[in-house]
Protein backbone atom coordinates (compact mmCIF):
# COMPACT_ATOMS: atom_id res chain seq x y z
CA UNK A 1 0.00 0.00 0.00
CA UNK A 2 1.44 3.27 -0.80
CA UNK A 3 -0.35 6.85 -1.17
CA UNK A 4 1.36 9.61 -3.04
CA UNK A 5 0.74 13.16 -4.22
CA UNK A 6 0.35 13.10 -8.24
CA UNK A 7 3.12 15.20 -9.53
CA UNK A 8 3.88 14.84 -12.79
CA UNK A 9 1.65 14.99 -15.71
CA UNK A 10 1.70 11.21 -15.93
CA UNK A 11 0.90 10.42 -12.51
CA UNK A 12 -2.20 13.03 -12.74
CA UNK A 13 -2.97 11.26 -15.92
CA UNK A 14 -2.93 7.88 -14.10
CA UNK A 15 -6.03 9.21 -11.41
CA UNK A 16 -8.25 9.88 -14.35
CA UNK A 17 -10.06 6.34 -14.36
CA UNK A 18 -10.80 5.95 -10.87
CA UNK A 19 -11.93 10.05 -10.89
CA UNK A 20 -14.59 9.32 -13.48
CA UNK A 21 -16.06 6.84 -11.30
CA UNK A 22 -17.06 9.80 -9.43
CA UNK A 23 -17.53 12.14 -11.49
CA UNK A 24 -18.73 11.59 -14.87
CA UNK A 25 -18.51 14.66 -16.72
CA UNK A 26 -14.62 14.76 -16.42
CA UNK A 27 -12.97 14.64 -20.27
CA UNK A 28 -10.02 12.46 -20.23
CA UNK A 29 -8.70 15.41 -22.90
CA UNK A 30 -8.37 17.52 -20.35
CA UNK A 31 -8.29 15.90 -17.02
CA UNK A 32 -4.58 17.46 -16.80
CA UNK A 33 -4.85 20.68 -17.70
CA UNK A 34 -7.84 20.94 -15.84
CA UNK A 35 -5.99 19.58 -12.36
CA UNK A 36 -2.66 21.49 -13.00
CA UNK A 37 -5.41 24.34 -12.99
CA UNK A 38 -6.99 23.78 -9.58
CA UNK A 39 -3.22 23.46 -8.54
CA UNK A 40 -3.79 27.35 -9.07
CA UNK A 41 -5.84 27.38 -5.86
CA UNK A 42 -4.11 25.04 -3.59
CA UNK A 43 -6.15 21.82 -5.32
CA UNK A 44 -3.70 18.51 -4.57
CA UNK A 45 -4.57 15.48 -5.83
CA UNK A 46 -3.27 11.84 -3.89
CA UNK A 47 -3.67 8.40 -4.90
CA UNK A 48 -3.73 4.92 -3.05
CA UNK A 49 -1.92 1.98 -5.17
CA UNK A 50 -2.06 -1.39 -3.87
CA UNK A 51 1.04 -3.79 -5.95
CA UNK A 52 0.98 -0.94 -8.28
CA UNK A 53 -2.43 -0.52 -9.31
CA UNK A 54 -3.86 2.61 -8.67
CA UNK A 55 -7.15 2.04 -6.67
CA UNK A 56 -8.25 5.42 -4.95
CA UNK A 57 -7.78 9.20 -5.84
CA UNK A 58 -8.60 11.88 -3.48
CA UNK A 59 -8.44 15.85 -3.80
CA UNK A 60 -7.88 18.26 -1.89
CA UNK A 61 -6.67 21.54 -0.63
CA UNK A 62 -6.07 23.21 2.60
CA UNK A 63 -8.04 26.50 3.76
CA UNK A 64 -8.91 29.12 5.91
CA UNK A 65 -11.71 31.13 6.55
CA UNK A 66 -13.59 33.16 9.84
CA UNK A 67 -16.45 30.42 10.29
CA UNK A 68 -13.78 27.26 10.60
CA UNK A 69 -10.24 28.43 10.78
CA UNK A 70 -7.72 26.44 9.31
CA UNK A 71 -8.92 22.71 7.55
CA UNK A 72 -8.26 20.63 5.24
CA UNK A 73 -11.14 20.42 2.14
CA UNK A 74 -12.00 16.96 0.36
CA UNK A 75 -13.18 17.95 -3.21
CA UNK A 76 -13.32 14.14 -4.31
CA UNK A 77 -12.67 11.09 -2.66
CA UNK A 78 -13.28 7.79 -4.45
CA UNK A 79 -12.52 4.13 -3.97
CA UNK A 80 -11.81 2.17 -7.88
CA UNK A 81 -15.54 0.15 -7.63
CA UNK A 82 -13.48 -3.62 -7.50
CA UNK A 83 -11.91 -2.39 -4.51
CA UNK A 84 -14.80 -0.55 -2.46
CA UNK A 85 -15.64 -2.51 0.77
CA UNK A 86 -11.78 -3.32 1.31
CA UNK A 87 -10.90 -0.51 3.53
CA UNK A 88 -9.47 1.60 0.62
CA UNK A 89 -11.29 4.78 1.83
CA UNK A 90 -10.75 3.98 5.19
CA UNK A 91 -7.03 4.32 4.86
CA UNK A 92 -7.04 7.18 2.49
CA UNK A 93 -9.22 9.15 4.95
CA UNK A 94 -7.12 8.42 7.55
CA UNK A 95 -3.92 9.75 5.90
CA UNK A 96 -6.18 12.95 4.72
CA UNK A 97 -6.41 13.69 8.35
CA UNK A 98 -2.36 12.81 9.35
CA UNK A 99 -2.02 15.35 6.45
CA UNK A 100 -4.41 17.49 7.91
CA UNK A 101 -2.53 17.28 11.07
CA UNK A 102 0.78 18.28 9.67
CA UNK A 103 -0.20 20.92 7.55
CA UNK A 104 -2.00 22.46 11.39
CA UNK A 105 -5.62 22.21 10.08
CA UNK A 106 -8.19 21.96 12.92
CA UNK A 107 -10.52 19.63 10.94
CA UNK A 108 -11.07 17.67 7.59
CA UNK A 109 -14.13 18.93 5.96
CA UNK A 110 -16.00 17.89 2.74
CA UNK A 111 -19.63 17.98 1.02
CA UNK A 112 -21.14 15.06 -0.54
CA UNK A 113 -24.43 14.71 -2.54
CA UNK A 114 -27.85 14.29 -0.83
CA UNK A 115 -28.59 10.73 -3.05
CA UNK A 116 -25.30 9.21 -1.92
CA UNK A 117 -26.10 7.07 0.59
CA UNK A 118 -23.27 4.99 0.79
CA UNK A 119 -20.83 7.63 0.91
CA UNK A 120 -22.56 9.01 4.49
CA UNK A 121 -22.93 6.01 5.38
CA UNK A 122 -19.13 5.22 5.09
CA UNK A 123 -18.32 9.17 6.38
CA UNK A 124 -19.93 8.58 9.52
CA UNK A 125 -18.75 5.12 10.68
CA UNK A 126 -15.49 7.06 9.68
CA UNK A 127 -16.19 9.26 12.70
CA UNK A 128 -17.66 12.39 10.18
CA UNK A 129 -20.39 14.16 11.56
CA UNK A 130 -22.70 16.02 9.64
CA UNK A 131 -22.18 19.91 10.36
CA UNK A 132 -24.35 22.10 8.14
CA UNK A 133 -26.37 22.51 5.03
CA UNK A 134 -24.71 23.27 1.72
CA UNK A 135 -27.43 25.31 -0.22
CA UNK A 136 -26.56 26.64 -4.17
CA UNK A 137 -28.52 29.03 -6.85
CA UNK A 138 -27.82 27.21 -9.97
Amino acid sequence: MQIRLAASDEEIAACYPVMKQLRAHLQVGEFVSTVRRLELTGYRLAYFEVEDRLVAVTGFRVLEDLPRGRFLYVDDLVTDETFRSKGVGAQLLAWLRAHAKAEACNSVQLDTGLQRKGAQRFYEREGMRLSCYHYEIP
